[in-house]
């Protein structure tokens, strides 16, 4: 297997350990030169794996180790919007802790704390408010984290975000 073929492997299998969560052996492939923030065909780096798969000692690991946590994918994700998405409170956590712009926008302008208001996260809400989200930002379209919970019909994220006006 001649350099190349062998770097693509190991990017593979860096990714894999990324999905799985499985740090140790990602740590170790790290150590022997895989870039911390190598993206796959779709955009998506090893951290923005570990933490959509909600994986907290791989996402912590990758942070210390220089990942950058505002990297877009390819469809306009971050890693904290995909956390937010999820509804994983110490993900969404860990990766503001660790330099993710709580306000960052994704496709269509839209920030992490719209996406856990429209999915009812209202643990994920609390906390992203806390870490200093602003409730007021508007997508695309104008609306606020408010009004897409409404229009998701998400009663305890929008219990939480009408108490703010």
């Amino acid at each position: 297997m001649n350099t190349e073929e062998r770097a693509r492997t190991l990017v593979r299998e860096a990714f894999s350990h990324a999905r799985a969560g499985k740090w140790e052996p990602l740590e170790a492939l790290l150590e022997a030169g895989v870039p911390v923030d190598v993206m796959n065909e779709n955009g998506d780096t090893l951290l923005m794996l570990a933490a959509y798969h909600g994986h907290h000692d791989a996402t912590r690991g990758l942070l210390e180790r220089g990942a950058d946590p505002s990297i877009v994918n390819d469809r306009g994700q971050t890693p904290l919007a995909g956390a937010a998405f999820k509804g994983d409170r110490r993900i969404v956590e860990l990766l503001v802790l660790g330099g993710a712009r709580v306000d960052q926008r994704m496709a269509g302008g839209k920030t992490a704390l719209m996406f856990a208001a429209m999915f009812d996260h209202d643990h994920v809400v609390a906390r992203l408010l806390e870490l200093g989200a602003r409730a007021q930002h508007r997508d695309e379209s104008g609306a606020t984290a408010q009004q897409l919970a409404q229009m998701m019909g998400a009663q305890a994220t929008l219990a939480r975000l009408s108490s703010l006006q």
